[in-house]
This record gives C-alpha cells, structure tokens and sequence, in this order.
C-alpha cells in the first residue's frame, strides 16, 4: 500500500549539504500500523513529509496504491491527497471558526461526496469516537483529548488508503494518551486503513505491529 524507494533528502545552505535521508526504504502493507520512533531532529517529520508530497525528495519514490506521488504535477498532488491521504497532527490543526461537525465533514465536502451521506457519515464516526451530539460544538469548547477525537474523526472520514500520524499523543496526558492511541488503532484496523505513527513515546509504539527507529537518517527495525 505504502512503498519507499531509495529516497534521499538533502537541504543546501551556502556551501554545506545536510543529508536528512540516503537511499531510504520503507514497506507498509494494507491495514498495517507501523511506528517510527526517533528523537527529536531525527528526520520524522521530514519523512512525513516527502511520504504526503509536500515536501520533494533529491531521489527516489514514494509510492501510494501503487502511484508514484512525486511524479505528480501540483494541483494532481493536491487532489491525490484528498482522496488517498489522511493526516493526525500533535496540535490538532482543526479548523477554530467551524463546528465539531464541519470540522468532521471538510474532507467529504471536498471530494465531492453527497450531503446526506456526509450527514450519516459525521454521525456515526462521532458516535464512534465518543462525541455523539456534540457536532455543533467548537473546538475551543473542548478538551484537548476531545479536540484529538475530533481530528482523529475527519482524518478517518473519507476512507483514506494510507493515514499518516504525527505525535498524536504529544500535546495530550500520559493516560488520555493512551486512550487516543488505543481508540485511532483500533479505527484505522477497522477500515483496513494503512497507518504511520511517527512518535517519541514507546508506548504509543507498542501498540503497532511494525516499529522502526530512526537515528542520524538511517531507518532499522525497532527493538
């Protein structure tokens, strides 16, 4: 579901060349959550980064359902994301002047999706995530574990192939943590959705079925 080929990553400032990434390789299968664990300057959000198309490797591919997501032209990049790609941030990153609702709803708007469907579908994951009768609330109504189930919900509304989790416990407690993670696993399993969980926490980390450590750009399994 998820290849990567060869990739490499470089940065140039003057004379100097950091190497992020040489030759990197990665397999996710589908419905696999895999971990990437790496302290912090270690290269995982670059890595997430390039796995999006937001960023450009120097070299290599990335493959998604088996397209090559850096052979696409922008506005294609853009519309693949839409429908293939869904994302959980450290911070949330909901939309602060749309309800719980609309929040949930965006990715479905804008991949063209009927609205009665749309309806149904924002009320069943927010049954699921545990904020039922809550989508006319906004976020700054909410806790931080709640705002996450939120995200978790819109990230998961489209059926996105591939789900890529950036320190999705690192703004919450030690104990609302671990309810996030066991709650975003058990959903994405149930989708059959490939995740990436890029993380400090072991814990997080225990709950996949693949880790992997990143350290100075090099990717080993996990021990």
């Amino acid at each position: 579901m998820l290849s990567v080929n060869g990739l490499s990553k470089q940065y140039h400032s003057g004379s100097s060349t950091q190497t992020v990434f040489d030759n990197l390789d990665l397999e996710l299968g589908p419905g696999e959550v895999v971990a990437l664990l790496g302290a912090s300057g270690s290269g995982k959000t670059t890595l997430l980064n390039l796995l999006s198309g937001i960023d450009t490797p120097n070299s290599g591919q990335v493959l998604i359902d088996g397209r090559d997501i850096h052979a696409l032209q922008e506005p294609d990049k853009t519309l693949f994301r839409r429908h293939y790609l869904g994302f959980v941030f450290q911070f949330f990153n909901l939309i602060p002047t749309l309800t719980v609702g609309e929040n949930v709803a965006l990715p479905l708007e804008l991949t063209g999706q009927e609205a009665t469907m749309i309806r149904q579908r924002v009320a069943d994951l927010l049954e699921r995530v545990g904020l039922s009768g809550m989508q006319d609330r906004y976020p700054e109504t909410l806790s931080g574990g709640e705002q996450q189930r939120v995200a978790i919900a819109r990230a998961l509304a489209h059926h996105p192939r591939v789900l890529l989790a950036d320190e999705p416990t690192g703004n919450l407690d030690e104990e609302t943590g671990a309810v996030i993670v066991q709650l975003l696993t058990e959903l994405a399993r149930d989708q059959g959705t490939t995740m990436l969980i890029v993380t400090h926490s072991r814990t997080v980390a225990d709950a996949a079925d693949r880790v992997f450590q990143i350290r100075h750009g090099v990717l080993s399994a996990g021990e």
